[in-house]
């Protein structure tokens, strides 16, 4: 079955496709699909923001679609950069978007770090019904970005005393806060499924 995640993101759809494909899906990006869809991030919630994005994917497509919206809450930062993450500082560059992060939490005590990943999946079935999951993972952030794999905020978020880029991709996609919201979507699909 046909399944579009309304991004381009590489990184996000890399994971997907090793999250879902193993379920059946056949999984593409909406480039792939040949759907152009910019969608404002007008919501204030992760929530909000991965329902606008699948319901004007859906209304293009009309097959089964999924949309995240994800980011990094911080503690010391009052949850920022939240919903904001990928546009944090004003930054387009992963990496510099890191330096900003550090920046901000470089007076703040090791144990005042502690930070978490969320990951909202608003996924729409070819029928139109929609589901919407929400996944957490906890860590805190690093003094100084490590590893090599991963994307976005992975070199200065510290699992495990491990920054999720150094995990190895499979171990990363058991514990994230993607692969969380993703269980709970499997389990809400085989519900309906009966």
């Amino acid at each position: 079955m046909k399944l579009v995640i309304a991004s381009n993101n590489k990184g996000k759809i890399r994971e997907y496709k090793q999250l879902l494909e193993k379920h059946g899906y056949e999984v593409m990006s909406q480039s792939e699909a040949g759907l152009k869809l910019e969608v404002e991030e007008t919501g204030t919630t992760f929530a909000e923001n991965s329902a606008l994005k699948a319901r004007a994917a859906h209304a293009e497509l009309g097959c089964a679609v999924l949309a995240d919206d994800s980011g990094l809450a911080v503690d010391a930062l009052d949850g920022a950069p939240g919903v904001y993450s990928a546009r944090y500082g004003g930054i387009d560059d992963d990496a510099e978007r890191c330096e900003y992060l550090l920046k901000n939490l470089e007076d703040v005590p090791d144990d005042k770090r502690g930070a978490h990943f969320v990951c909202t999946i608003h996924f729409i079935d070819t029928d139109g019904s929609e589901i919407s999951v929400e996944g957490r993972v906890y860590g805190e952030i690093g003094r100084k970005p490590v590893g090599e794999n991963g994307f976005g905020y992975d070199p200065v978020f510290m699992y495990k005393g491990r920054s999720f880029a150094q995990i190895p991709a499979e171990e990363k996609n058991a514990v994230s806060h993607r692969a969380e919201a993703l269980k709970k979507l499997e389990e809400k699909l085989v519900a309906k499924r009966g």
